[in-house]
């Protein structure tokens, strides 16, 4: 049994969890803004006033490592190594667009035969995007997308269904039409969806 504080500060939610054996045990999150800065030290002083007197020890930090804002990601990834580094634990890190399929897959949608498509905003008309499956494995890997009207197309017309998601999705819809193509607004990323990916990476050892 691994517990393991996990950190997610990619896009404009700030968030933290604290997970052992497939529970959330505590879990901290603002939804507000770019606030990483402000909230997140608290957050994480708030998961070890939690374990400390329950006698919970943290076995490793997982922090998510993009693609995202880059200044969220250096907050998350700072504090995160800085706690490794005094807590003498491992460090995971966590794709974020994997993070958005398992949110979408546990909270929102799922179906064994559709390609999930995970989308963080860049400026303009480009997005970061990756395609997977259910199982997580990817069908296209994570790269720089320019929205266009027959981006992912090569997907589409396969009796599959492409479920987009993400704070670059929105872009997507307004572009790509086609009966295939699922789009599930408000799914963002969260320290609590980091909780089965953190796990298994601590169980083969993936630091």
């Amino acid at each position: 049994m691994a517990n393991i504080l996990n950190i997610e500060t990619s896009t404009e939610v700030c968030s933290v969890a604290l997970t052992s054996d497939g529970m959330v045990l505590e879990h901290r999150e603002d939804y507000e803004g770019r606030n990483h800065a402000l909230l997140l030290s608290g957050f994480i002083e708030e998961m070890m006033q939690y374990a400390t007197p329950r006698g919970i020890k943290i076995d490793a930090v997982a922090v998510s490592i993009g693609p995202g804002s880059y200044t969220g990601l250096r907050i998350g990834l700072s504090e995160a190594k800085g706690l490794c580094f005094g807590l003498d634990v491992p460090l995971i890190g966590i794709d974020t667009l994997k993070i958005l399929v398992v949110a979408t897959m546990f909270g929102n949608y799922i179906d064994e035969n559709s390609y999930y498509v995970p989308m963080i905003d860049a400026r303009r008309m480009e997005v970061f995007a990756g395609v997977y499956d259910s199982a997580l494995q990817e069908v296209m890997p994570a790269r720089p997308v320019i929205l266009t009207p027959d981006s992912f197309s090569e997907y589409l017309g396969q009796g599959r269904k492409l479920v987009f998601v993400g704070n670059g999705a929105e872009k997507a819809a307004n572009l790509i039409k086609h009966p295939d193509v699922v789009y599930i607004p408000g799914v963002k990323p969260a320290a609590v969806d980091m909780l089965a990916l953190s796990e298994m990476a601590f169980r083969k050892g993936d630091f």
